[in-house]
């Protein structure tokens, strides 16, 4: 059974999705990236956490996100904050439920999920149509930012279909669990089906914690500083490789390259 987070550990995870969000917000002034991706190169690195928690971020600082169930062979996003719906992806697309219906409150003030049905036959097909282009245009005038959660890059082409479409993807890389080259493969298909990489982030790190900077004070006033190592995510920015131009929003700058990271890195959010 896992141990309940202490609220150092909140802390932490709070300040690295902060963190990494800021980092992608200040890539491109002229062409703010408004649309996300996050994904990995295989099952079980913490995508979907990622994204709730950058999620979280967004709407703490006052702009409106909605978050977007895309991994719809293995739906994880509605149980994760415990929110339901009465319809989603699929009944939008087919027109059967008015995108506001089907869009719900996240349990967050400012954040929202537009879950997916389960069962959906041909997901990849679902994300590349023209509807689902559509959706998205429509969700960016709606919201601050729009997050989807896709499957890893590894097992299905539905990441790379959507990384098409939106600003932007962030590839989810747990430490000491994934192979550099497998990091290297999924990679290698986002920026191939020409979709604009900003970064990795590092999830599961155990790293050494900043006495003063996890310090917290309690309850009485004293101040306290947390003594475990948990798990954690390093949310790394890398260096352009060159330039490039990416999507309807025109160039969002370099282009990440994972055989960088570890270049620049901030500490970063619990799974």
């Amino acid at each position: 059974m896992a141990r309940k987070p202490k609220r150092g550990d909140d802390l932490e995870m709070q300040n690295a999705a902060k963190t990494l969000m800021a980092n992608i917000r200040f890539m491109s002034v002229d062409n703010p990236i408004r649309s996300l991706v996050f994904t990995s190169s295989i099952p079980n690195e913490g995508k979907s956490t990622v994204a709730c928690n950058v999620g979280r971020a967004i709407a703490t600082s006052g702009m409106r996100v909605c978050l977007v169930e895309c991994d719809m062979r293995n739906r994880t996003l509605a149980n994760m904050l415990g929110v339901r719906s009465s319809g989603g992806l699929y009944a939008v697309l087919s027109e059967t439920m008015p995108l506001q219906q089907a869009i719900v409150p996240a349990g967050v003030d400012n954040m929202f999920l537009l879950d997916a049905e389960p069962h959906i036959p041909n997901p990849a097909d679902i994300l590349a149509s023209k509807r689902f282009a559509l959706l998205v245009d429509k969700l960016e005038q709606m919201f601050d930012y729009v997050i989807f959660d896709t499957p890893p890059v590894g097992m299905f082409v539905d990441a790379a279909v959507v990384s098409t479409i939106v600003d932007a993807a962030v590839l989810v890389v747990r430490e000491n669990f994934t192979k550099r080259q497998t990091v290297l493969q999924a990679y290698d298909q986002l920026q191939k089906a020409g979709g604009h990489v900003v970064g990795v982030a590092m999830n599961y790190c155990n790293v050494e914690k900043s006495d003063y900077y996890y310090a917290y004070y309690n309850q009485q006033g004293k101040r306290e500083k947390g003594t475990e190592s948990v798990p954690q995510v390093d949310a790394r920015q890398f260096a352009p490789e060159q330039a490039r131009k990416s999507g309807k929003h025109g160039s969002h700058g370099g282009a990440a390259n994972p055989a960088n990271y570890g270049r620049m890195s901030n500490n970063g959010v619990r799974r």
